[in-house]
């Protein structure tokens, strides 16, 4: 049996990296998915790579710029599952650092999964559904030079997701964070380049891997929560 045939699930950051790895895990099990993204020809690539028989709607949506209402592919729509993968990092000290690049992140960071879990509440409410906040675990211990701004944003998100958790939990509503450490992505690619180190992603996580950690946790009986999961990949850099 398929565990997700007849929920629908939203998936944040799906164009690519981890996003992408748990959309395509979803569409394996049957789950009807809307994908959210800024980038509309790669979230047609994902779309495309699903199985034909997939119910899949594409939702271009920037979650740095300012949104109060939800885009029409998500209104009155029943959701069961929100899993929050989209992210940005911007490595720059303070010094020279721009405030655009601060308000960027903390858009896509922070303010986005804000905003879009209280807009689609009332679907997840009545659903008893479940979400997910895919952070960072690097960033939850230590503020490098240069990551304030990004490490500030991932802690802000963790007590966002700690308080929601508080406030839906009795209405049926469970919450889970995950913190992945490096994970084979572009953006960690690029997160190399600039520190001038070797991207060997065969030692870093794979998608792939918290794809299905996600996809466990989702498929818990209703009596148990994982409230936060930490992963780090085995092969040490």
């Amino acid at each position: 049996m398929k565990r997700f045939r007849g929920q629908t699930v939203v998936v944040t950051g799906a164009s690519s990296g981890i996003g992408r790895a748990v959309a395509l895990a979803l569409q394996e099990e049957e789950a009807s998915l809307i994908l959210i993204g800024r980038d509309e020809n790669r979230l047609s690539e994902v779309a495309a790579a699903c199985r034909p028989d997939t119910s899949v709607v594409s939702c271009k949506l920037d979650l740095a710029r300012s949104f109060e209402e939800l885009p029409p592919s998500l209104r009155d729509r029943g959701v069961d599952i929100l899993v929050h993968c989209a992210g940005r990092l911007v490595i720059d000290e303070m010094i020279s650092a721009r405030l655009d690049d601060f308000d960027l992140q903390m858009g896509v960071n922070v303010r986005g999964p804000w905003m879009l879990s209280r807009l689609l509440l009332p679907q997840l409410i009545e659903a008893r559904g479940q979400i997910v906040f895919v952070n960072s675990s690097i960033a939850q211990h230590s503020a490098r030079a240069g990551h304030g701004a990004y490490a500030a944003s991932k802690v802000a998100l963790r007590a966002i997701a700690d308080s929601l958790r508080e406030e839906v939990n009795a209405l049926g509503v469970r919450v889970t964070s995950v913190y992945p450490g490096r994970t084979a992505t572009s953006m960690q690619e690029n997160l190399h380049a600039q520190e001038g180190r070797d991207y060997r992603p065969e030692r870093l996580l794979q998608p792939e891997d918290l794809a299905s950690i996600i996809l466990h946790v989702l498929t818990l009986p209703e009596t148990a929560e994982v409230r936060d999961v930490s992963v780090r990949p085995f092969m040490k850099t």
